[in-house]
């Protein structure tokens, strides 16, 4: 009988981890037992935790600065020049002819030609103050912090139970093997003071 203590304690350590892994999350709302009130603890902290994440997200993850550099840089304007001329042909070789049928009669190719190039160059030298006027704008009207933060306040408790269960599944239940372990280990070393007394 004394043998089955390991497994009993294996079963009790398994158990108590898992109660504290669902206590994490429930109860979703607030619970007065004899004056104590209890509840999970993500749904009561979930202002306070989606406050921290909007905060790190914006900080950490998401940084217009960042962007704007990544924009500005030579491999960024090298790769969006193409797309200018490209843009700037199409418009001289169609939409001119069409908008100025007249005009387009008095110019000869070498001409254009020379157009299209000034356009392009000018268009060049104005991407980067662009970009900084669009990151600048950007950066006032989105507010990454508080999108995430709410985003996360409105989640509903079981969407937020889902969301953190299915990105730390693997170590709540490492967390309820190493709880059974243990309880193995502490039956174990109790049958053997038992045993030596």
């Amino acid at each position: 009988m004394i043998y089955l203590l390991p497994f009993i304690a294996a079963f009790i350590g398994w158990i108590t981890n898992w109660i504290a892994i669902k206590m994490l999350f429930h109860p979703k709302l607030p619970i007065n037992i004899l004056g104590i009130t209890i509840q999970g603890i993500f749904p009561k902290r979930q202002m306070q935790f989606a406050q921290k994440l909007g905060h790190i997200v914006s900080k950490e993850l998401i940084s217009f600065d960042e962007i704007e550099k990544k924009i500005h840089s030579p491999e960024t304007l090298t790769k969006v020049m193409p797309l200018i001329d490209q843009k700037v042909s199409h418009f001289i070789d169609h939409k001119l002819s069409e908008e100025l049928p007249l005009l387009s009669m008095f110019i000869n190719g070498k001409t254009m030609d020379n157009i299209k190039a000034g356009i392009s160059h000018e268009m060049e030298k104005m991407f980067p103050d662009l970009i900084s006027m669009l990151t600048s704008q950007l950066k006032n009207d989105f507010d990454v912090e508080k999108i995430v933060t709410e985003k996360v306040s409105n989640f509903s408790s079981d969407k937020l139970e889902e969301v953190l269960f299915s990105i730390m599944k693997k170590e709540f239940t490492f967390i309820e093997i190493v709880g059974a372990f243990l309880g193995f280990i502490i039956g174990w070393i109790q049958i053997l003071l038992t045993t030596l007394s």
